[in-house]
């Protein structure tokens, strides 16, 4: 008999709904859905109670969940990625981490605890295009990575950073509200671009890695545009999403992303870099 991974997730909004429902539906021959934890608890019992008739996922605190876990799946926030991914790995629980942005400030920090605690850490590549490409191209080496970013104007809403900077109601024209490299990119805009956070981590680095966001009123997907120059290859790929229908904020290839990660994790025959 194949032994089920046992999976607890770890924030119960639009991505950990998803990812929960999935593993559900589609995983049973491969995995169980052991827990849920949300901050909120009611958002978790809410989700429990829709997944399985006796709604017991719910997960008290946090370091239950890793108890009972195999994989701990974190899609709650930035602040609280690192915290949960070193809890995890302390553990030695595999870690699949969505708030990737949450990270780069721990990269150094991260190998080294997994290898310590024998588990492994997982980055999907999120709502972009390219990742298998820009690592293998990364083996001859890169010279350049530039992402530029188009998202409508609502969906910065409730970010500091731009609410503090720019006036975007009634835009009428496209607004650039960023330009600098990704570490500071993903500390100013820590829910709308982790795709950068990806970017960097992947080849040549948050510091090196550059980043354009630009608030647009002609669009109503999140376009990511990556240009890579290599000694391999030059590399541009342009990924137009569909919005998450729960959740503006975050694109749907996002969540599916995830999905196809997990897929990796549970299958004997892995396709792509």
């Amino acid at each position: 008999m194949v032994k089920l991974l046992r999976i607890g997730i770890v924030g119960c909004g639009a991505i950990g709904s998803s990812l929960a429902k999935e593993i559900v539906t589609n995983f049973g021959n491969l995995a169980s859905l052991v827990a849920l934890f949300d901050i909120r608890p009611e958002k978790a019992q809410f989700l429990s109670g829709k997944l399985t008739k006796s709604g017991k996922l719910c997960a008290a605190n946090l370091d239950i969940l890793i108890k009972r876990s195999d994989l701990v799946i974190e899609a709650s926030s930035a602040k609280a990625a690192w915290e949960i991914a070193r809890r995890s790995l302390s553990s030695g629980r595999k870690v699949m981490i969505m708030s990737v942005g949450g990270i780069v400030d721990h990269s150094n920090e991260l190998p080294a605890l997994a290898l310590k605690n024998n588990a492994q850490v997982y980055f999907p590549s999120g709502a972009i295009s390219g990742i298998d490409a820009l690592k293998a191209a990364n083996i001859a080496g890169v010279k350049k990575v530039v992402l530029t970013t188009r998202k409508n104007p609502n969906a910065f809403k409730g970010v500091e950073y731009v609410e503090r900077n720019f006036k975007l109601s009634g835009l009428k024209k496209d607004k650039l509200l960023f330009s600098g490299k990704a570490a500071d990119a993903v500390k100013y805009f820590p829910q709308n671009i982790n795709v950068a956070a990806v970017l960097g981590l992947a080849a040549i680095g948050m510091n090196k890695t550059q980043v354009r966001i630009i608030a647009s009123p002609y669009v109503n997907r999140n376009i990511h545009e990556v240009l890579i120059e290599s000694k391999a290859a030059r590399i541009f790929t342009r990924t137009e999403n569909i919005l998450h229908p729960q959740n503006p904020k975050t694109s749907y290839l996002a969540v599916l992303s995830a999905i196809a990660t997990l897929k990796q994790i549970l299958e004997p025959v892995k396709i792509g870099t």
